[in-house]
């Protein structure tokens, strides 16, 4: 008998019965707090992709013409792929009438198809007035589409006013995709896994991919360019 209560000892210990709901509820808890939970949208954007096997050569540096590539471009330690230019920097070509830019070519065209670009991006503080990426020819236009970067916003072509795809995209990784669906004639931009844009096509025969910095007359160029990219993959799947 437990002093003092007039009950006997046994009747104050909980049975096995009684222990074993509160057991099984701890076992739950703690095997709820070890799940680990992807981050949000990755990987489910390439579901029912196939990955394209891309070689380091069919990554093509457009740089200007005048200087040698490591005053423009560089590849760091884990696959960054580092690009700048400067307002004043030539085209390309000589006969290239494009502003200053440093921007890979992927050197993959397709006509057809549903076609995914996926890569990890970095516009360092202070780029501003330069496309960043886009997805190259159209029937009427050089392009199907242009991401912009004005005083830290991300945008859609030249429209800084209704076509911000992401208000702050300076001095962080962000994860984009774009993906274009050839027959459907549409174009639509993720940042982080969440849907950010959709637009119409502009037709074309064919399409490549390209990413960098290519300065940007309308709105103001900043002197000195830069963005960052890692990880850049290309997928596709039939339409």
């Amino acid at each position: 008998m437990a002093q003092g209560t007039g009950v006997p000892s046994s009747s104050l210990l909980p049975s096995k019965a009684a222990s074993r709901p509160s057991l099984l509820l701890l076992l739950l808890l703690l095997a709820s707090s070890c799940t680990v939970h992807p981050a949000r949208g990755e990987g489910l954007l390439t579901d029912g992709f196939t990955a394209v096997e891309l070689s380091e050569a069919q990554f093509k540096v457009q740089k200007p013409y005048d200087v040698p590539l490591a005053e423009r471009y560089e590849l760091l330690a884990g696959g960054v792929r580092r690009m700048w230019v400067y307002a004043t920097d030539k085209p390309i070509t000589t006969a290239h009438p494009g502003g200053p830019r440093t921007e890979i070519k992927i050197e993959l065209v397709y006509s057809s198809g549903v076609w995914q670009f996926e890569g990890y991006g970095y516009i360092p503080c202070g780029t501003s007035g330069a496309s960043v990426m886009q997805i190259f020819g159209a029937a009427e236009h050089a392009t199907t589409l242009m991401l912009h970067v004005y005083g830290g916003r991300l945008t859609y072509y030249h429209d800084v006013a209704t076509g911000v795809v992401d208000a702050g995209i300076y001095d962080r990784w962000f994860r984009l995709n774009v993906v274009h669906d050839v027959a459907a004639s549409n174009v639509t931009v993720f940042i982080d896994g969440e849907r950010r844009l959709t637009m119409p096509g502009r037709g074309g025969g064919s399409h490549y991919f390209k990413f960098g910095v290519y300065g940007q007359s309308r709105n103001g160029m900043s002197y000195r360019m830069e963005s960052r990219w890692r990880d850049v993959k290309v997928f596709t799947k039939c339409s």
